[in-house]
């Protein structure tokens, strides 16, 4: 398929800013109204890779979805999404797809590298279309606040990619915290241990020199907002971008979203006052570490605001990942019960007045201790699929349960423990009215990157 842009689609991206980055906002009556027996008109921007084929297969089957378009800067995954989708319009630039399909889609999912997230799904949602955005939502603190601002003010659909939320078992999560089961919360302890995951936790250095670029990779599409640098096969695209501070967001970033998501909404968390991280020493002393990819493992603890369902004037929130492990008194808490013969590896510990709640990943919470809390009712009703929720919400439904406006503040925080872990040991206070750090302004230019020469993004 030829993807050259004519003189006539490159005014058009110009009208759109250069880089379909455009300023302004939709309206909602640029929004398209979907007829009853309609179908959504839907473009899957990243089509392989990490969750690129589990999210276009996971739209696919909704039978009130048709994929119009597919786009992503390796040809070979475009080829071989192109096999299930024949009548697909093909794309390796989402700046030609939005020019050349901005009146014949009405949603995307934008399904690349974190850095990428905030440009493309900017665009989007100006240009009046609904989008779902996998996580960590942004790469930047101040992306993640323009994304939220931006889907409220055009009156678009969204949804935060974290499909684990719509499981029974982070609902049930989210309930029994909203109804204090386990009493006023006093500590919150996150972790992801995953067995095996070293080997997506790069430690450096950036190769010394650059290979070819394969012919079927658009190399300077693929970097996009992010700082020029030479190719090297196999530790960027296509996963192990995640390492690297210019095109991800570390193991918290990552999975932070999935492991958060019951507990912040259970909680109604809001922005924290605070946050400070401890990383290992190898990468803590070594300056061309720090400066180029993220720790192999990370304790991040904020400090959040009280409220009506918490014990105190103030909430700890605990993140340990890597070679860093939950304190022994708190998994001493699970290990009580015969049932549980080693503390999941990736989980949520919620501790209150009353008892604990634990919730391992993909799993279903268990209350603690056993014997007192053997009566609770362990049922909830079965919810619709995360992805289906969103193409519902978008032809007219209920809406969905991690837009951008409600899980973007969670995002937030998130990727403000990625901006701790750079500054190790340095507690930074957080004022979020104004995106400010006042006891380290210093550190405040890592709120948000500056783009490449060509690939700015107004926020």
């Amino acid at each position: 398929m030829n993807n050259r842009i004519s003189r006539k689609e490159f005014i058009t991206l110009s009208a759109l800013g250069g880089l379909g980055l455009m300023a302004g906002c939709a309206t909602s009556s640029s929004v398209r109204r979907i007829p009853a027996d309609g179908k959504l008109r839907h473009a899957c921007i990243g089509v392989r890779g990490m969750m690129g084929g589990t999210d276009l297969k996971s739209f696919k089957s909704h039978p009130r979805l048709e994929i119009v378009a597919l786009c992503d800067v390796d040809k070979n995954h475009l080829a071989d999404a192109g096999k299930e989708l024949p009548n697909a319009r093909q794309y390796t630039d989402w700046r030609e797809l939005l020019a050349k399909e901005g009146d014949r889609i009405d949603s995307v999912n934008v399904t690349v590298p974190d850095h990428m997230h905030a440009a493309i799904a900017l665009a989007f949602i100006r240009a009046g279309k609904h989008v779902y955005c996998q996580k960590p939502l942004a790469h930047d603190v101040a992306e993640c606040r323009a994304l939220a601002l931006a889907a409220k003010n055009a009156g678009v659909v969204t949804q935060l990619g974290t499909q684990i939320a719509a499981s029974m078992g982070d609902r049930l999560m989210v309930q029994w915290l909203r109804q204090r089961v386990i009493g006023k919360v006093q500590r919150v302890v996150l972790c992801s241990n995953r067995p095996g995951a070293e080997k997506y936790r790069l430690a450096g250095p950036r190769p010394a020199t650059g290979s070819p670029v394969p012919p079927e990779l658009n190399w300077d599409l693929w970097l996009g907002t992010a700082p020029e640098r030479p190719y090297a096969p196999n530790i960027y695209h296509p996963v192990m971008w995640r390492s690297w501070q210019d095109f991800g967001t570390g193991w918290s970033g990552d999975i932070g979203c999935h492991i958060f998501d019951a507990t912040w909404k259970g909680l109604g968390l809001t922005a924290p006052l605070s946050v400070v991280a401890e990383v290992q020493d190898s990468w803590r002393n070594s300056p061309e570490r720090r400066a180029d990819t993220w720790p192999q493992s990370n304790h991040i603890t904020w400090i959040f605001p009280g409220s009506e369902l918490t014990d105190g004037k103030e909430l700890p929130v605990e993140w340990f990942d890597g070679d860093k492990f939950p304190p022994a008194d708190v998994q001493k808490i699970a290990l009580a019960d015969p049932k549980v013969p080693e503390y999941p590896a990736e989980s949520a510990m919620v501790i209150g007045t009353e008892g604990a709640v634990l919730l391992p990943h993909q799993s279903m919470p268990r209350l603690f201790p056993v014997e007192k809390f053997k009566d609770v009712p362990r049922t909830i009703e079965k919810g619709p699929s995360h992805y289906h929720r969103f193409v519902d919400a978008c032809l007219g439904g209920e809406p969905t349960a991690s837009s951008f406006p409600l899980a973007g503040p969670m995002a937030e925080a998130i990727i403000l423990g990625t901006v701790a872990v750079r500054m190790p040991g340095q507690m930074l206070q957080w004022d979020a009215k104004h995106l400010r750090i006042p006891n380290h302004p210093e550190t405040e230019r890592r709120l948000r990157r500056t783009y490449r020469k060509g690939w700015e993004v107004k926020l």
